[in-house]
């Protein structure tokens, strides 16, 4: 865990997500439980930190809490330029087209921003790095989630596939929990 993690925490604390309410936990919980999984999952510390800032922005759909964007320097400066851009990137996805990017194998990603409207270009390792972001944050609440388990569950399948070993194991994990559905009679 990173010696800023309190540093980190206390800025999200004084925005007042801990009373906001995300998934049967808090926002802040959520937060830090995303954090904590990716740390255990051996993913790095700037993708660490922008799986704890993951859906500051709102998401397409989580809109409980929305950092202005105005903001986003601030944003940076706590958490550096690469982890916050992927942090901003996750909130902004438009998701059908990021499912669609990643079913790709090139070494250039494209999905649309939903906030400007614009298109994203990313190179493999940053479109990677934001599929560990948007994956590790769905394995972390999918059991708690009003959603379900069948919520774009192929993408999510995709993007585990994409990322190897470590994050497909999680997920076949994750997804072992779900429960069975009873029989018809």
């Amino acid at each position: 865990m990173s010696p800023d993690y309190k540093k980190w925490t206390d800025f999200l604390v004084k925005l007042g997500i801990d009373d906001v309410a995300h998934t049967q936990k808090t926002y802040l919980g959520h937060l830090i439980s995303v954090y904590r999984f990716m740390d255990s999952e051996g993913c790095t510390d700037e993708v660490c930190r922008a799986g704890m800032f993951h859906s500051i922005y709102g998401t397409e759909r989580f809109q409980g809490f929305k950092l202005g964007l105005e903001r986003r320097g601030e944003v940076r400066d706590l958490i550096g330029s690469r982890a916050e851009m992927l942090a901003y990137l996750n909130c902004a996805m438009d998701r059908g087209t990021f499912d669609l990017a990643a079913e790709g194998r090139g070494e250039t990603y494209h999905f649309r921003d939903r906030i400007t409207g614009e298109p994203v270009d990313l190179p493999r390792a940053d479109f990677d790095d934001l599929c560990r972001v948007h994956l590790y944050d769905w394995l972390e609440q999918v059991s708690r989630s009003s959603y379900g388990w069948g919520y774009r569950r192929a993408a999510y399948r995709c993007m585990a596939d994409r990322l190897g070993d470590k994050p497909l194991a999680a997920y076949e994990r994750t997804f072992a929990t779900e429960p069975k559905q009873p029989l018809a009679v």
